[in-house]
């Protein structure tokens, strides 16, 4: 009798244990989603919004850190301006952000210039 009461010891301790380790088992796959895919699909769904609010006169940094100043947008590139006559033409997905909320370029250094002398 003294061991048969030891063995029903035993089957309720582990399966408490087996309990425990179903509910671990479930939950690492949901602190998953919650710690890593979540925000990086976030971060992508924003990163999306942002390269379909550029237009034309946008200054924006690439993932190389050129900065320059949208000049035409295609399907899937953008044609940036980076110095007068110099345009590269850039992936979308490798613009990384706006720089300013400036529409257009400066036409001329000169100016900025004058206007630091005085």
């Amino acid at each position: 009798m003294n061991h048969l009461s030891a063995l029903i010891a035993q089957e309720e301790t582990a399966s408490g244990s087996a309990a425990f380790q179903f509910v671990l088992l479930a939950a690492v796959p949901l602190a998953l989603y919650f710690l890593m895919i979540r925000p990086q699909r976030r971060k992508m769904r924003e990163s999306a919004e942002m390269q379909a609010s550029l237009a034309v006169g946008d200054e924006v940094i690439t993932g190389s850190g050129i900065y320059g100043f949208i000049t035409a947008v295609e399907d899937d590139l953008f044609w940036i301006e980076v110095d007068e006559d110099v345009q590269l033409r850039v992936v979308k997905s490798q613009v990384h952000g706006r720089v300013s909320g400036q529409a257009v370029p400066a036409e001329d250094g000169d100016d900025q210039d004058e206007s630091d002398e005085s």
